[in-house]
This record gives structure tokens, C-alpha cells and sequence, in this order.
């Protein structure tokens, strides 16, 4: 009969006082008894041994235990050491295999280090030694390779348990038990941190608290532990690497480069044809190749088993990783995966080619809500690269756009024109986006957008963009037929393709409508405007201010109070957000949104945002419209001040413009100039200010002011 098992051996001396008991895995294996195979398969480092020595503990069956080594290929050195094993009388194979008939008493024989059997004669003795086994009895082969038997056969007759790497990974509750055994106490996210980080894989745990317990703060140290680290890959190349061929390490290190990995993309990015063949041997091998579906197509590499090659292909040939980046980033392209073609650009430290991807792509991306991608990306490269790169340069200006960094946006656009000159294909979109900021009036950003719409190729992006500014400039100056066609356009162009521009579009036809008292069609346009943004995902765009701003005053209109409250928020809170802006765009935004608070009967919020609206008025003279609105707005506040009083606090909207300028270091003449008045006109609201607000000089105005809530926070 069998006796008692021998000692286990395992990579790591100290991992099995460390490893936690895995009694769940155990139970499975007990619970599958009586099938006759049970197979524990999974690569260097997951406690496979370990994992046997407590199966050993827990079954009340014996175990016998066998570890193969190179010369048990030969089948009658393996039909004698299972003998020996087994404490059989004879060697021979026929014998071994009469006897395991004959056994009455259940038992278990590991065979460890099964992947080492290749020679078909010990593949058939072990097949037949499967079959000779009596009740109750098994065979564990520990392998860290799929064994070369029937395993399909044996899985489909049911008469094999399996336990894969997928099943040894260690779980949360583990690791938290492993560093307790470590001496370390981690929160949750640094717990989440390095599991995460190793996914499960209980050596690169191991390690990981290795690395954590040398450390002064162990919780930081799991932040840069990778598979760069000397301990992993010096684990990796002696457990995992040596054995294998130079050629199949060759491809390991090469492939490594890519996130998913297929046959045709590997043997494009590697010059070769025979890669789908190799990524499948490599996967059977247990080689910390994943599959990715059930139909051998796509794999990944572990995540510390990538770095690690990652970094031994950076080490041995750093310009060979550079020209598969690029080929990469060519099949992404070729195959219509923008997102890991600019990856492989910007891994490959090309900006040309990286810039060209992003802006080709940068419209789609930003139109829906993935800037902060984007920017992610750009922040990859030197404030120099971008700048002498004319498509990184005017991606970097549509990021800045959409944020609403008004400054930025033109700086960047200028850079971008400059490195360009005045001719080639990105010239309209550099023209469309200076123009979109508007520094040099309402009436030249419809010039500018004009010429930019009839430069641009007619499916661009940037004539939806185009036309929204040119209508917005024939809206301001009077001529709302013009003013409805281009936003119109703008609307159908951008639906598609530029839904950023488009939902402006939308909300800007609704101030026409409002203007000419079409509640109705205001309100479908404002509300198919708010349902596109936060459809997409442009809520949390500073550039989204106005849609909010429309839907308020409609829905204001309406009486729906709480609705309008809501949008209000929104809307204030992204004009907030708004840095250094086109003047047209928040002087829309603050009279809109004076507009809905008044109709809530929040005048001081109302009168606040008039005051504000009054000092962006003088950047846009030549908008006789947005003027109009502007003193139909304020008259409205002041007939209210008029007849239902402000709790004695009742500046009027002139008095309060004034109010605005007194914490600043102006002088009163100085804020006569700003506002366009005379110096008397200013003198006599800043007296009216100081007595409505009881106070006697202008720093306590200020202070009362500021107590009121009447102060715009950024006039200091």
C-alpha cells in the first residue's frame, strides 16, 4: 500500500508557511473522488504543490507521490518509480498496471511535473495506467503544461476534474491573509492595489509583500511594483523562460508590445506568418498566456509576465520596440482602432504620426465626452513637440476648446498656424478655431468661420463647428433668417459627426425662438439639446453652460420650478468653469440664466448675473442684439425691484454694474471708462450703493456686499 507522501518541493521555500489553506480547492478535489483523473495545470508560481500537500491532509485517503524528472520519459523509469511509489513488489510496466486493478483500498498518485512526459511509449503507459484504476482511486497529475494525453476525451466522458490557473488565482480574502502572515497591515485600496496588480497569481503575491516588507512605506511600494521588478523577473526567467527555445522567447519579448494578441496581428507587427500557431502551442504550454475566447483567436499576456517582457525588450533592443510600435499603430489604423493606433504612435515617440491619428480622430472623441482621453494622451508629449506639431498642436487647441480654456484655445491654434503657415489642409480648422474665441469682434468670427466653412472638405467636422459660429455672429448683429440657415446646417452636419456643435446649434435656434415668442418650438429644440449632451456625455463640459442656461428659461416658462432650479445649478456651475471665454458665449450664458432666475423670482441671483453680463457687454459692441437683450432683461429686474422690493437692499441694475467694480483698484473715473458713462453717472450710483447698504465708505460696501451674496466672486 502507499505510504506517507514525501516532502513537496515549491519555488519559493517560505511560500508554504505563507500560503494561506485553500480549503475550497481542496473540497472540490475531495468532492471529485471518484473520477479517476484529477488535473491541476497552471504555470510556475500558483501553488500547485502546495495546494497537494493540504488536498494530502484533508482526504482520509493515502497518497503516493511521485516527481518526474527528465529521464522518466523513458517508460520504464516511470512504470518503477511509480512502483516505488506505490511500494510494489515488481517494476515492471505490466505489473504496475496488474496491480493498480487489484488495489481494494481507494487511493491517490501524484504525478508532479507531468508536462516533462513527451514520448508517446510513457504517454500510453500513463494513459493505461488511467484506465487500469479501481474505485475510488486516482491519479493527480500537477503539471505546468496541458499534459499530451486525451484530455478532451477524458473531460467529455467525465472522468477528469480540472483546476487551472483561472481556479488558483488567490482572492481578495487571501491576499488579506497573506499579508497578515507577511506582517503587513494594508487598507482596502492598497489590498485592491496588489491584486489587481498581480492578478491573483499567488508568486507574484509573494513577492509583491517581499518587496512591501523592505520597504518605509509599504503601501507605496505596491504602486510601482510591476513585472519590471528585479525579483519578478528574475522569478520569471528561471521558472518560466528557461527551457523554452531563443525563437519562442524571441516572440514572447517582440509580442509583448501589444495588449490583445491575435495571429494575423502579431505576424504583420513581426514580420513573420506562423504566429496563431505559436500563440496556441504557447497557451497549452501554461505560459502565463491567457486566452481571450474559446476559439484560440485572441490572447493576452499576465500583466506581470507582459512588463516583465516589455522591459527585457527594452533592455535588448530599444530601437526594434520602436518600429513595432509603429507597425502597430499601422494595423490599428489599417483595421479602424483609433484608440490603440494612437497608443502604439505615442509608445513608438512618434508625434508626427501620433498627431495625425489624433486629430483625425479628435472630433469623434471629444464630441463624445472622451476629452479627458484625449488630453490624457496629449499630456504624454513636450509642450515643445506640441507646439511644432501643427496637428497636435490644433488637437490640443479642440481639448482646450471644449473645456472652455478660451486662452488656451488661441494660443494653441496660433502655435499651430504658425508651425503650418497659411496653406494646407489643417489651415480651415486652425481658422475656425481662433475664430471661435472671438477676440476680434462677433461680426469677424463670422468672416473667419465663413472662410474656414468654404476651405474645409465638405464632410468635415469643422464646418458643423463653421456654421454654428456664423450663425451665432448673424444672431447677434440682427439677421435672424441668415442667423437660422446656418444654424440649421450646423444642427443636420453635427448630428453625426460633431454633436458638440450641434447641441449649440440646437440651443441657439431656441434663443431665436424665444426672441420671437415660439415658446413651443424653443422648447422641443432646448429640451432635444440637454437630452444630446447627457446622452453622450458632454454634462460636465464648461462649453455645455448654455444648453442649461436655454432649458432653464424654458422650462421657467413652463412653471416647472424645480426642473429650471436644476438647470440653473448646471448651467452656473459650467459658466463657472469657463476660463478667459469667447465674450459672446458667457454674456448668452449670464442673460439667459438672469432670465430664468427672474422668472423664479430669485432676484438677487438675477441681478448678480445682469451685473456680470453688464462688463462682458463692452467686449462685444458690434452685437446690437445680445444688447437688446440685455436691457429687456434688466428693466424686467428693476420693474420687479420696483414693485415687490428687495428686503431693503434694492440696488438697481446700474447701481449694481457699479457695485461690481468697487473691490478692484480702479478709481471712479477709471469705472465711469469701463462702463461707457460719465464720471458724475458713476459718482452718483456709487453713493446710492453706500447708503442702501448703510455704509459709510467703499470698503465697507464691499464687505456688506459680500455678506449679501451681491459680489461676483472673481471681480476682486
Amino acid at each position: 500500500m502507499p505510504g506517507p507522501p514525501p516532502p513537496l518541493r515549491v519555488g519559493f521555500e517560505s511560500v508554504p508557511e505563507a500560503l494561506v489553506a485553500r480549503t475550497h480547492l481542496v473540497d472540490r478535489l475531495i468532492a471529485a473522488r471518484r473520477v479517476p483523473v484529477a488535473l491541476i495545470a497552471a504555470p510556475a508560481g500558483y501553488g500547485k504543490t502546495v495546494l497537494v500537500r493540504q488536498w494530502a491532509e484533508l482526504d482520509e485517503r493515502p497518497f503516493a507521490h511521485v516527481t518526474l524528472e527528465e529521464g522518466h520519459d523513458d517508460p520504464a523509469l516511470l512504470a518503477r518509480a511509480c512502483a516505488e511509489a506505490l511500494n510494489l513488489l515488481s517494476t515492471d510496466e505490466d505489473a504496475v498496471l496488474g496491480a493498480l486493478a487489484t488495489m481494494g483500498e481507494p487511493f491517490v498518485l501524484v504525478v508532479e511535473n507531468a508536462h516533462i512526459l513527451r514520448a508517446r511509449r510513457a504517454l500510453d503507459l500513463l494513459a493505461a495506467m488511467i484506465e487500469q484504476l479501481g474505485p475510488g482511486c486516482q491519479i493527480a497529475l500537477v503539471s505546468r503544461t496541458e499534459p499530451r494525453l486525451a484530455v478532451a476525451r477524458l473531460r467529455a466522458n467525465r472522468r477528469l476534474v480540472e483546476l487551472r490557473a483561472s481556479d488558483l488565482v488567490m482572492t481578495r480574502a487571501e491576499a488579506a491573509a497573506l499579508a497578515k502572515l507577511s506582517g503587513l497591515e494594508l487598507d482596502g485600496e492598497a489590498l485592491d492595489l496588489v491584486v489587481t496588480r498581480t492578478e491573483g497569481w499567488p508568486a507574484g503575491l509573494y513577492l509583491a509583500m517581499l518587496v512591501a516588507g523592505e520597504a518605509d512605506d509599504p503601501e507605496a511600494a505596491f504602486t510601482s511594483f510591476g513585472g519590471d521588478d528585479r525579483l519578478v523577473a528574475d522569478y520569471l526567467r528561471e521558472e518560466v523562460l528557461s527551457g523554452f527555445r531563443a525563437t519562442e522567447v524571441e516572440f514572447l519579448t517582440r509580442s509583448s508590445i501589444l495588449g490583445r494578441l491575435t495571429g494575423p496581428l502579431c505576424d504583420f507587427v513581426l514580420e513573420r506568418t506562423d504566429s496563431a500557431r505559436l500563440l496556441k502551442t504557447l497557451s497549452r504550454m501554461n505560459l502565463l498566456v491567457v486566452p481571450l475566447d474559446r476559439t484560440d483567436t485572441e490572447y493576452r499576456y499576465h500583466r506581470l509576465f507582459g512588463q516583465m517582457l516589455r522591459g527585457e525588450l527594452r533592455r535588448g533592443e530599444p530601437e526594434l520596440e520602436r518600429r513595432l510600435h509603429r507597425r502597430a499603430s499601422e494595423w490599428y489604423e489599417q483595421h479602424e482602432d483609433p484608440d490603440r493606433g494612437i497608443e502604439h504612435a505615442i509608445s513608438a515617440d512618434d508625434p508626427e504620426r501620433a498627431g495625425q491619428l489624433l486629430w483625425e480622430h479628435a472630433n469623434a472623441f471629444i464630441s463624445y465626452g472622451r476629452n479627458d482621453k484625449v488630453c490624457a494622451w496629449l499630456a504624454r508629449f513636450s509642450r515643445e513637440q506640441i507646439a511644432s506639431c501643427p496637428a497636435l498642436a490644433l488637437t490640443a487647441a479642440a481639448t482646450q476648446l471644449a473645456t472652455g480654456n478660451g486662452g488656451m484655445t488661441e494660443h494653441l491654434a496660433s502655435a499651430a498656424r504658425s508651425a503650418l503657415g497659411r496653406a494646407g489642409s489643417l489651415e480651415p480648422a486652425a481658422s475656425v478655431l481662433e475664430a471661435s474665441v472671438a477676440r476680434d469682434g462677433i461680426v469677424r468670427m463670422g468672416e473667419e468661420a465663413a472662410r474656414a466653412y468654404e476651405l474645409e472638405r465638405a464632410e468635415s467636422p469643422w464646418r458643423a463647428v463653421a456654421c454654428m459660429l456664423m450663425g451665432v455672429s448673424a444672431h447677434l448683429v440682427g439677421d435672424r433668417e441668415r442667423a437660422r440657415g446656418c444654424l440649421e446646417e450646423g444642427g443636420r452636419r453635427g448630428a453625426a459627426v460633431a454633436p458638440n456643435a450641434q447641441v449649440l446649434c440646437l440651443a441657439q435656434l431656441a434663443l431665436l425662438a424665444l426672441e420671437e415668442d415660439d415658446a413651443d418650438t424653443a422648447g422641443v429644440l432646448a429640451a432635444r439639446a440637454k437630452a444630446q449632451v447627457e446622452r453622450i456625455g458632454l454634462k460636465h463640459y464648461a462649453t455645455s453652460a448654455l444648453v442649461y442656461a436655454v432649458s432653464a428659461d424654458v422650462l421657467a416658462r413652463l412653471g416647472r420650478v424645480e426642473d429650471a432650479q436644476r438647470d440653473v445649478e448646471t448651467g452656473k456651475a459650467l459658466l463657472d468653469a469657463l476660463t478667459d471665454f469667447a465674450p459672446w458665449y458667457e454674456l448668452e450664458c449670464r442673460i439667459t440664466l438672469a432670465r430664468a432666475a427672474l422668472r423664479m423670482s430669485e432676484l438677487p441671483r438675477a441681478r448678480v448675473l445682469l451685473a456680470e453680463a453688464a462688463r462682458g457687454l463692452q467686449q462685444v459692441p458690434d452685437a446690437p442684439a445680445a444688447r437688446e437683450w440685455f436691457d429687456e432683461c434688466s428693466a424686467q429686474a428693476d420693474a420687479a425691484i420696483e414693485s415687490f422690493g428687495d428686503g431693503g437692499w434694492a440696488l438697481t441694475t446700474a447701481e449694481l454694474r457699479v457695485l461690481q467694480f468697487l473691490p478692484t483698484h480702479l478709481s471712479l473715473p477709471e469705472i465711469a471708462g469701463e462702463l461707457f458713462v460719465s464720471p458724475n453717472t458713476v459718482k452718483t450710483h456709487a453713493r446710492a450703493v453706500y447708503r442702501k447698504l448703510d455704509a459709510s465708505s467703499r470698503g465697507e460696501a464691499v464687505d456688506r456686499a459680500r455678506g449679501a451674496g451681491l459680489l461676483v466672486s472673481h471681480a476682486d
